[in-house]
C-alpha cells in the first residue's frame, strides 16, 4: 500500500471536499466552501497519494470545547485500503480534547461507536417541490438588519458552542437570504435559505414554535421563489417534522447525530432546520 501524505488544506482547496460531497449526492451549497473556511481554516485535511488527492475530511474546532467532523470521504477507487482510517485519526487529533459531533451515515453507526461516538438522535432530510407563497403579513426583517450579537446569543441556545465567524459568513454569503421574525420587539425566530447544486436548502431554521417556523418558511420561500427545497430536520422535534410534511416535503435520507461526550443542554424544540450536516 502506498503511503498516504496528509496535510491541512489551503482555504481555496476546500472546494475539493465540497465537490466530492456533491458527487456523493450530499448536495452542498454553492457558497459553502468559503463559509466553511471561516471558523477554523486549519480544520480541513486532504490525504494524497503521489501528489493526487485520495481522501478528505474536516474537523472544525468551535472554540476550546467543541468540534464537528464532516466531509469524511475516500476516493471511490481507493476504498477499503485503510486510507480512511489514517485521515480519520488526523482529524480526531486536531479536535482533541474537545467533544466532537458528527452527522454520520446510519449504516456506519457501529464504526463510529468504536471511536467513542454515541447516538444522540436522527436528522432527516426532507425534500420536494413547492410553490412560492405570498410574503407573510408579519414582523419579518432581513437577518442582516439585526445586530450580530442578537443572532449569536440565540444560536447559543441551539448549538453546542459559539460560532460567530461562521454565522457572519453564512448570513452574508452571496445569494444567501436570511429572515428574522420579531414579536413584541424580541426575536422569535430566524432562518437562512441558500442555493445548492440542486434547488435550495433552508438552514438554520430556529423558531419559538411551529407557527413562527411556518411564518419564517413562508418569508424565506417568498423571497427566493419556489422550486426544489430541502430541509434537514431533527427527528426529536415532532413539530419540525410536521412542519416539513405540511409543506408537502418527503424524507429522502437520514443521518445519525452523534457526540463523543456531553454537550450543553440545547433547546431542540426550537430547531426546525439544521444548519448543515458538514459543520453542524
Amino acid at each position: 500500500m502506498s503511503e498516504l501524505t496528509i496535510r491541512p488544506m489551503q482555504p481555496d482547496e476546500i472546494t475539493l471536499a465540497v465537490d466530492w460531497a456533491a458527487a456523493e449526492g450530499w448536495n452542498p451549497g454553492l457558497a459553502d466552501a468559503a463559509c466553511f473556511a471561516a471558523e477554523d481554516p486549519q480544520g480541513f485535511f486532504v490525504g494524497e497519494l503521489d501528489g493526487q488527492p485520495a481522501a478528505v475530511i474536516s474537523c472544525v474546532n468551535y472554540g476550546a470545547r467543541f468540534s464537528f467532523l464532516g466531509f469524511y470521504i475516500v476516493r471511490q477507487d481507493l476504498r477499503g485500503r485503510g486510507y480512511g482510517s489514517q485521515i480519520w485519526k488526523t482529524a480526531i487529533a486536531h479536535a482533541r480534547p474537545r467533544v466532537i459531533g458528527l452527522d454520520g451515515v446510519v449504516a456506519q453507526l457501529a464504526n463510529y461507536a468504536k471511536s467513542g461516538f454515541a447516538l444522540a438522535y436522527a436528522n432527516i432530510r426532507y425534500g420536494g417541490r413547492v410553490a412560492a407563497p405570498p410574503a407573510p403579513d408579519a414582523d419579518i426583517v432581513a437577518l442582516t438588519d439585526l445586530p450580530a450579537a442578537i443572532i449569536e446569543a440565540d444560536d447559543a441556545t441551539v448549538f453546542p458552542a459559539p460560532r460567530p465567524a461562521f454565522l457572519r459568513g453564512w448570513i452574508n454569503a452571496p445569494a444567501h437570504i436570511g429572515r428574522a421574525l420579531m414579536r413584541d420587539g424580541k426575536l422569535a425566530g430566524w432562518g437562512v435559505i441558500r442555493p445548492c447544486r440542486t434547488g435550495r436548502k433552508i438552514g438554520p431554521l430556529v423558531a419559538d414554535d411551529r407557527a413562527s417556523a411556518e411564518t419564517l418558511l413562508s418569508a424565506l420561500l417568498a423571497s427566493d421563489g419556489g422550486g426544489d427545497i430541502f430541509l434537514d430536520v431533527p427527528a426529536v422535534n415532532r413539530d419540525a417534522i410536521a412542519t416539513a410534511e405540511g409543506l408537502g416535503l418527503s424524507p429522502t435520507f437520514e443521518t445519525a447525530r452523534m457526540y463523543t461526550g456531553a454537550i450543553p443542554s440545547l433547546q431542540m424544540h426550537r430547531v426546525f432546520g439544521v444548519t448543515t450536516f458538514e459543520l453542524g
